[in-house]
């Protein structure tokens, strides 16, 4: 236990030593691209040690029909549709005493053992957040009996986003109202059109991702240890797209018809993601009263998730970091409007659930 010590612990090295374990889920949202990195967000609050919120530029893509190019007619420029967004830092912070790590603080790698626990526990942080903010943005349509007059252009499109990005099936009979063979491609399709192919991350609940594999439409994925012996990782893989199995996605049950499940499919930028650091990530203090005395470990982590295409208007928001509540919250998100309040073309956002029964 002498080497869980506040005089001797180096907050920089065990720094180092979490940043090297590996994060098996949000490395295979970064490896597939659903989560990209954006320069303007690094930028803005990396710069400003107290930047919690900010407007960030998004720049749509060239449209338009292409003018006649005859020496006659004059070739007339357009502006290419220009957003922005709101995106607000989330900060979360742990502390955990020598007596959590007990069982584990026995060998000369007691650090690499530690590191590996609290990467672990960040990253289950960071999916109890992404899945937040989904429910959050599926959710809009919730509000729309509460909205004023003139808000029409935005329920519209509310309404449009969730209509075209929500495969529900919950409502059919027998294996219908299953999670099968064409589901995946039916609600892709049915987000993006011809750009389906975009998608490449599937988030399942484990009784989703059991049917599949029964059904053996799900393999996971292997690797060779270090005895030469193939073992399957945790990341699976479904028509193409990588399989992502959590347990923390939604589900609801509903009387005479069992429980419904909430799956979600990410595509290409379908989340900027920013780890912005923190000014202390980790660090040590001995604290003489409590249980005769403790050292006891600090943890602090500063990062933007948001989603392509909405803005965070933390309009019920009471802090400057938001909880989980907050980003699950629909009255704290807005699709984003150009300059002439026409929301953003729907079919750009690579996001889609599918609503379905599990057995």
């Amino acid at each position: 236990m002498a080497n869980f010590d506040y005089k001797k612990f180096d907050s920089e090295a065990f720094g180092s030593f979490v940043a090297r374990v590996p994060s098996i889920k949000i490395d295979e949202l970064k490896a597939r691209r659903a989560f990209i990195g954006n320069p303007e967000i690094r930028s803005i609050f990396r710069g400003a040690a107290n930047a919690a919120y900010a407007k960030i530029p998004l720049y749509g893509a060239i449209t338009g029909a292409a003018q006649n190019y005859d020496g006659i007619t004059d070739i007339i420029p357009v502006n290419t549709p220009s957003y922005e967004f709101g995106a607000n830092v989330i900060g979360r912070a742990k502390a955990w005493t020598e007596r959590d790590f007990t069982a584990d603080l026995t060998g000369d790698d007691y650090m690499d053992i530690v590191a590996r626990q609290i990467a672990e526990y960040w990253e289950t942080v960071d999916e109890a957040t992404l899945i937040a903010i989904l429910g959050g943005i599926f959710s809009l349509r919730e509000l729309d009996d509460g909205e004023e007059e003139g808000d029409d252009n935005k329920r519209v499109a509310k309404s449009n986003f969730i209509d075209t990005h929500t495969l529900d099936i919950s409502d059919k009979t027998g294996e219908a109202a299953l999670v099968g063979a064409t589901t995946l491609n039916t609600a892709i399709q049915k987000a993006c059109g011809a750009n389906k192919g975009k998608f490449t991350v599937a988030l399942l609940h484990s009784v989703i991702a059991t049917n599949l594999e029964n059904l053996q439409l799900l393999n996971y994925m292997t690797y060779v240890d270090s005895k030469g012996i193939t073992r399957d990782l945790s990341i699976g893989s479904w028509n193409g797209r990588s399989v992502i199995v959590s347990d923390a996605l939604p589900t609801k049950t509903v009387l005479d018809k069992g429980t419904i499940y909430t799956s979600y499919i990410l595509g290409e930028g379908a989340f900027f993601y920013e780890n912005i650091g923190a000014k202390v990530p980790y660090e040590m203090y001995r604290d003489p009263s409590s249980n005769g005395g403790s050292d006891i470990l600090y943890s602090r982590q500063r990062k933007v998730i948001h989603p392509f295409g909405f803005d965070y208007i933390k309009k019920e928001q009471a802090s400057l970091s938001p909880e989980d509540t907050d980003l699950a919250n629909p009255a704290n998100w807005e699709l984003v409007f150009d300059s002439e309040e026409n929301p953003i073309d729907v079919s750009l956002i690579p996001i889609a659930r599918i609503i379905s029964l599990g057995c």
